[in-house]
């Protein structure tokens, strides 16, 4: 489970920096990629899918529930179905400290590449919080990313890459679910901000 959030983290949190890079970091028509990922613990499969007009991400989290990612508002939350569904706000906030350092990053375009089939380019990044490689498409698809950031390493790559409409439902705040905010107002599986 820390490997995934590692991962998703790293990621998520990457977007507004390598955009100035990148010639498209949030893809530009609706996708679902499920990925292969690996880190601290054992390898595992995770399904990202992205509404791209609203600027949403739905991350299904194996075993646990699902994390909605609302780009545009800067909210999210995470659906947990065990032991009964809940529902937990992500304060974003949390993630403004590794924004700015990554905003402080050299980026170096690598070169082109294809993963799952599909045409990408490779780019690296190397900052004061940790460095790393990730593969885009031309419409924003991320497909593969590795690195290191903090004395931890994570990496993702896409197995299947399927374009098509996304149903916004899925990306909707669930009816009739109780709500918690998330103990000591952090995602697991980052440090505090005071250990940045």
């Amino acid at each position: 489970m820390r490997s995934v959030l590692l991962a998703i983290s790293a990621f998520t949190l990457s977007l507004p920096a390598l955009a100035q890079e990148a010639p498209r970091l949030f893809p530009s028509r609706d996708v679902a990629v499920t990925y292969r990922v690996s880190g601290a613990g054992p390898m595992q499969e995770v399904t990202m899918a992205w509404a791209a007009a609203p600027r949403l991400m739905r991350v299904e989290l194996p075993g646990m529930g699902y994390t909605i990612a609302d780009f545009a508002g800067q909210k999210g939350f995470m659906v947990m179905q065990i032991p009964q569904p809940m529902v937990m706000d992500i304060p974003m906030a949390q993630a403004a400290s590794h924004v700015r350092a990554l905003e402080s990053a050299r980026f170096t375009k690598l070169g082109a590449d294809r993963v799952a089939g599909v045409a990408c380019t490779n780019w690296r990044h190397e900052g004061p919080q940790g460095s790393g490689t990730g593969c885009f498409t031309d419409d924003g698809v991320m497909l593969r990313s590795q690195g290191s950031a903090q004395g931890m390493q994570g990496a993702l790559e896409a197995l299947r890459v399927t374009y098509g409409p996304q149903e916004i439902a899925r990306f909707q705040r669930p009816a009739g679910v109780p709500s918690m905010q998330m103990p000591g107002g952090m995602l697991p599986g980052l440090p505090p901000a005071s250990m940045k």
